[in-house]
């Protein structure tokens, strides 16, 4: 017998393992707005909760962009456990019912979302979901139709509904504000890897680009004639990402580049030490994915801003294997004593990044 559960919670979404850091992050964040309650999760599920009675304004408090671990920010609604596999939509239903006063105040008071999102963890578990999530969505768009629950045509001023299939009888309904959240299923980017990349970290930069960066931003920071300077640039994937913007590069490291990199027109390569170059005259950009201790990263990328050598900065920051909330923590707070005034600073562990993070400053 299928039971349901109404728990009005904050529910993210995380790369599985960091389910330690995401709880730290949302304890730290709602402690600062007093919104007080527990993080509850799983070990390597990729999904947290923070159960608190003003889950809903803490919701509406804490902006997605502002969160660094989480690849997706919902309000959760209902649990549900037991479910039949031959009716599962019926319960669903039911549950919703449950929700209607949640639903009202998140959609305006009509009782309508504008979406339907059927997802799964990205847990090795939950990928295995991916054909019966698919499957669902496809049944329960109809259904939930023809009571009014959702519009004919997807409508982004009214919230998403989403379906977080656990397994075949577990699930659990959210929703989200189109404007506040990941527009990507499981908060994950469906991007391609830049055709002829010299390696893989290329789509890391692209990424971070497509997620950090406003559609503002990237019209008006990337375009052609722009200078940057790549660190550590070997064998050159983020080289690649900036020179098919249009930028003109400086890649700065003692190892090879590989084409299409190599020897192209737009790409000046010098051998030197990441850490001990800076150039000439200003640059619109500086992009820096060098392999080493987060602090000494944090500190020489705001020697760039304060000294005045860089506009705009992508950087990654390699975080150890324990304590790593608060190793963000510190090496943010560094970065933002030392590099003086800024336009913009926002950092996300990306799909693309394993451990750590990619910080976007602005001056």
């Amino acid at each position: 017998m299928s039971t349901a559960k109404p728990e009005t919670a904050l529910l993210a979404y995380c790369r599985p393992g960091f389910e330690p850091e995401l709880a730290a992050e949302l304890t730290a964040r709602a402690g600062e707005r007093d919104h007080w309650g527990h993080a509850a999760t799983e070990r390597n599920s990729g999904v947290v909760r923070y159960v608190c009675a003003s889950a809903a304004l803490l919701e509406r408090q804490l902006a997605f962009d502002d969160l660094i671990f989480a690849r997706q920010k919902l309000l959760g609604l209902v649990r549900l456990d037991g479910l039949d596999p031959k009716d599962r939509i019926t319960p669903l239903l039911a549950a919703l019912e449950t929700t209607r006063e949640t639903v009202a105040a998140a959609s305006g008071g009509t009782l309508r979302f504008g979406d339907l999102v059927v997802e799964h963890s990205d847990a090795d578990e939950g990928r295995e979901l991916a054909g019966l999530a698919r499957g669902f969505g496809n049944a329960l768009r109809p259904a939930l139709r023809k009571p009014g629950w959702l519009t004919d045509k997807p409508d982004a001023r009214k919230p998403r509904l989403h379906v977080l299939v656990h397994s075949g009888t577990r699930m659990e309904l959210a929703l989200s504000r189109v404007e506040d959240s990941s527009p990507w299923p499981g908060g994950i980017p469906r991007l391609r890897q830049p055709p002829n990349a010299p390696s893989r970290s290329a789509a890391k930069l692209d990424e971070a680009i497509h997620t950090l960066l406003t559609d503002e931003e990237r019209q008006t920071l990337l375009r052609d004639g722009l200078r940057a300077a790549d660190l550590g640039a070997a064998p050159g994937g983020w080289t690649w990402v900036l020179v098919r913007a249009g930028l003109r590069v400086t890649a700065v490291d003692n190892g090879p580049l590989k084409d299409p990199v190599a020897g192209h027109p737009q790409v000046e390569h010098l051998r030197a030490d990441g850490f001990r170059w800076q150039p000439a005259r200003p640059l619109d950009w500086m992009v820096c994915d060098m392999v080493e201790q987060p602090r000494r990263v944090a500190e020489r990328m705001a020697e760039w801003f304060r000294e005045g050598w860089c506009r705009n900065a992508i950087f990654n920051l390699k975080l150890p294997m324990k304590k790593r909330w608060d190793e963000t923590v510190m090496c943010l707070d560094l970065f933002r004593a030392q590099a003086g005034e800024l336009k913009a600073l926002r950092a996300r562990q990306l799909y693309h990044d394993r451990e750590e993070i990619t910080v976007f400053a602005r001056r």
